[in-house]
């Protein structure tokens, strides 16, 4: 069991800090202020960093899901949401060259690669984003077309994805769900409110609303019935891991953070790195950082082996969220009032882990999916 970066990857991993502090780091407290700016995704996409996942046929590099891994957690430890506007990206790409027809890749994939636009998933609804087979979007045929109805809410990349991979409902039951590829120029689209997120500011998440919005009937995504299989399938394969990634870029630029501060600040005529206290408060972010690592990463490398996967992509999601919390929480008390200040590094990145744990498949629905999976095989 090789856990070990190759050459490539560790090449990769170098250019990629290298562009996170040069293209990004600049940019952080204007992005925590407005959102996502759209002037980084042709950066993006030179970097080859929109089509890690996709095949080159549809002009992507297909370097993997452990390289996607890679390129998420250096990016979190410069602007975790420019990470999670990068999973949101992900998402919609993995769910159309997944589940799409070859019309639709060749349509959508190039799109999405080339940074012409990026991509979201738009499943969550105010009446919730858990009980998937719940939602309330319509999509009533009519011809040639599907005339969707409906609002969807905390959607990352709302108001900057130009394609949407959304999830409604063609009947009664769970059963009769589908997904639709809609533009945002399709007759009948509309935006909502942008949210003001407590963490993630990086990232813009809205509203996406549906006035009786004609999507063509091309545009369905394999068959009415299918959506609750394809969206269950891309959060698994693709949401959850990449968050998993986000929060793992938080928990390594927690440990930066802290150490950093623990050299420089002085108490009692000395670092406070020399007092045990905080030597034991990095060992526990150190821990946390590097459990969460192995098991991001075993995910990833199954994804690259095309092997199942749901259960470690959980496991990777729910304990790398919940060691970025601890971990900037940790930090946090290295810091002292400090942590409370904006301009401190940390103060944001406190706030960025909390938002993590929600985000793509709550806390406690993945310990739903953990306990099955061990009352059913141990």
């Amino acid at each position: 069991m090789d856990f070990s970066f190759n050459e490539r990857e560790e090449l990769l991993k170098k250019s990629i800090a290298e562009f996170a502090q040069r293209e990004i780091a600049p940019l952080v407290d204007k992005l925590e202020e407005e959102g996502f700016d759209p002037q980084l995704i042709p950066k993006l996409a030179q970097m080859g960093i929109l089509g890690l996942i996709t095949p080159p046929k549809y002009g992507g590099n297909e370097m993997g899901h452990v390289a996607k891994t890679i390129v998420m957690e250096e990016i979190a430890k410069v602007c975790p949401g420019v990470g999670l506007t990068l999973e949101g990206h992900f998402v919609c790409t993995y769910l159309i060259q997944t589940f799409g027809s070859e019309e639709q890749k060749g349509k959508y994939l190039p799109l999405l690669t080339s940074g012409k636009s990026l991509g979201s998933l738009a499943v969550t609804e105010p009446s919730g984003g858990s009980d998937v087979a719940g939602i309330q979007t319509i999509a009533k045929k009519d011809g040639d077309h599907y005339i969707l109805t409906g609002r969807k809410c905390f959607i990352s990349n709302s108001h900057i994805a130009k394609v949407h991979a959304v999830l409604a409902k063609t009947g009664e039951g769970p059963r009769n769900l589908a997904v639709f590829i809609v533009e945002n120029s399709f007759p009948g689209f509309s935006l909502g409110r942008k949210e003001k997120k407590m963490g993630l500011r990086g990232a813009t998440t809205g509203e996406i609303v549906f006035n009786k919005c004609h999507v063509p009937e091309k545009n369905l995504v394999g068959r009415e019935g299918d959506g609750v299989k394809q969206v269950l399938a891309t959060i698994n394969r693709a949401g959850r891991p990449g968050m998993a990634a986000v929060a793992l870029g938080i928990c390594y630029a927690s440990l930066r953070e802290g150490t950093r501060f623990a050299k420089e600040r002085v108490l009692y005529g000395k670092p406070i790195s020399q007092l045990q206290a905080i030597q034991f408060l990095l060992a526990e972010i150190y821990t946390q950082a590097e459990g969460a690592r192995l098991l991001t990463y075993r995910a990833a490398s199954l994804l690259d082996q095309d092997q199942p996967a749901d259960i470690e992509a959980t496991l990777a999601k729910y304990t790398a969220c919940e060691a970025a919390f601890k971990c900037a929480r940790w930090a946090a008390d290295i810091y002292g009032g400090y942590s409370v200040i904006k301009g401190y590094p940390i103060e944001q990145l406190f706030r960025d882990a909390w938002v993590t744990i929600p985000s793509s498949g709550t806390a406690q629905v993945a310990k739903m999916v953990l306990g099955r999976h061990v009352l059913k095989n141990l």
